[in-house]
């Protein structure tokens, strides 16, 4: 069992896997949901930090270089207006667009693209990883649900 655990444990730290494929691993495993759950958000919160201070920065000192400037000026452009269009819509409710952003596990969506949008948009620290923390809470709820059956459930009793 230690075994599944370290597996969801560093799945939940994969971009683009996150909580999407560790949680419903887990129940496929019939892990206890209360540890699992716990274990996966720890997972997906580590890289948070380091994706906020570092993933900026990495871009920034790549836009020059020779053979991959043209790709991480790409990455900064897409991410500034992308960034500054979403700041427009939102407003004052950037924290909660940020928190449905990483809340709602679809592709592309979760706690590192969540994360890297809020330092290119120069939020703060805090106020970021309190966004992103309840949307990893809340996609993990999400994803628990839906891999336990209970959202197609709910689906076929409202039709």
């Amino acid at each position: 069992m230690l075994k599944h655990y370290i597996i969801i444990f560093f799945m939940s730290m994969v971009p683009l896997i996150e909580l999407r494929g560790a949680i419903p691993y887990s129940v496929f495993f019939d892990l206890p949901f209360a540890t699992s759950y716990i274990v996966c958000i720890i997972g997906n919160m580590i890289p948070v930090p380091f994706i906020f201070f570092f993933a900026r920065r990495t871009l920034e000192w790549g836009a020059d270089k020779p053979v991959i400037g043209k790709f991480f000026r790409f990455c900064l452009e897409k991410g500034h207006k992308g960034g500054k269009k979403l700041e427009a819509k939102a407003g004052k409710g950037l924290f909660l667009a940020l928190l449905l952003f990483v809340g709602i596990p679809l592709p592309g969506t979760g706690a590192w693209t969540g994360t890297l949008a809020a330092s290119i948009l120069d939020m703060d620290f805090k106020t970021s990883v309190i966004a992103v923390m309840l949307g990893v809470l809340l996609a993990g709820v999400i994803m628990a649900l839906a891999a336990s059956g209970l959202l197609g459930g709910l689906g076929a009793v409202l039709s």
